[in-house]
């Protein structure tokens, strides 16, 4: 289904403007390298406008340097304490997706009505402050495939069959329903709610830790709830080779750099795949971001900065919405 154009309607009022409250939202943990990631990611979605903060949910092991920096790009910084899985985590297919669960404290966050997570390892090359306008009720994100040996204990993996090509190879009818759709977790647009971060947890309780941890657990809980997005919203690096002809670079606004190798900070450029021109200039893109003094984040000066007491930014940041009729892009979620 071809998108269509949702116009945004903003009319002017003599009572104050009240912009919904709405942020993007990112995780943290420990002292490693992924710091940089989440600079990069502050600084990209700076560089396209977005009208909302990007706050980060820190486990109690970050460092207060690390905190420091991210709050010195404008980042607004939140401890969380960690929530883990029934079990220990020899189960999963990577050791350290044990601390993924702490993404479902961001149900807690409900100070804002929608957020859009965003792991760290993702870049913003284009606005897409449009999703929040999807209608709510639903949780939204791109399709995952199923195509590269990590997902071998699956029971796709072992037909062959993909949801990105489904007619490749169809789902055996001796199996039953095909499965569910399922999503990529590194990015979604979702409702913070209390009442649903209390059945998370009560749920996760009952439930068998899985090979991909939170990502089967988030996919399994929001099943009947789900609505896929074009992959442009998160462009997962191995579908430029496993699966080229649904990726259009010059479209996409989200690439989610997780393949082996990929992290532009650590890029080497020597595993598999790294030394395709598509990843060298994608890993460029990121650092001409990562490297540009002109994104960091500037606080309003003295002379810009509150009228008596009182911070006029939000104010001229929603003046500009005022009076406007806006046409945002909004994607199929058939």
């Amino acid at each position: 289904m071809a998108p269509e154009l949702v116009p945004t309607v903003v009319k002017s009022s003599s009572k104050p403007v009240a912009l919904p409250r709405r942020a993007y939202v990112t995780f943290l943990a420990g002292n490693g390298d992924y710091v940089k990631g989440v600079v990069g990611l502050a600084k990209g979605l700076r560089k396209v406008k977005t009208a909302y903060p990007l706050v980060v949910a820190v486990l109690p092991d970050v460092p207060q340097e690390h905190r420091q920096i991210l709050e010195s790009q404008g980042c607004i910084v939140r401890e969380i304490e960690p929530v883990y899985p029934p079990e220990n985590q020899t189960q999963f297919a990577m050791a350290y997706y044990v601390i993924n669960y702490s993404k479902l404290r961001l149900w807690e966050f409900v100070e804002y009505s929608k957020m859009i997570y965003l792991d760290g390892d993702i870049e913003v090359f284009e606005n897409i402050d449009h999703l929040f306008d999807l209608p709510d009720g639903y949780l939204y994100a791109v399709m995952d495939c199923f195509c590269e040996k990590t997902w071998s204990h699956s029971p796709q993996y072992k037909v062959g069959y993909c949801q990105q090509c489904p007619e490749k190879v169809q789902w055996p009818t001796e199996m039953g329903p095909p499965p569910s759709l399922y999503f990529n977790a590194g990015m979604f647009v979702f409702e913070p709610s209390i009442a649903t971060y209390h059945d998370l947890l009560k749920t996760l309780k009952l439930t068998p830790p899985t090979p991909f941890a939170e990502q089967d657990f988030l996919n399994m809980y929001f099943k009947d709830i789900y609505k896929p997005i074009p992959p442009k919203y998160n462009l997962v690096l191995a579908m430029l080779w496993r699966h080229p002809r649904n990726v259009n670079l010059d479209e996409v606004k989200v690439v989610h750099y997780c393949a082996a190798g990929s992290k532009p900070w650590r890029y080497t450029g020597k595993e598999e795949n790294m030394q395709r021109e598509d990843i060298k200039m994608l890993v460029k893109k990121w650092w001409d971001i990562y490297n540009d003094p002109s994104l960091d984040y500037k606080p309003l000066s003295a002379s810009e900065g509150p009228v008596d007491g009182v911070d006029i930014e939000p104010f001229v940041q929603a003046l500009s919405e005022v009076c406007q009729v806006q046409y945002v892009t909004a994607p199929s979620a058939a």
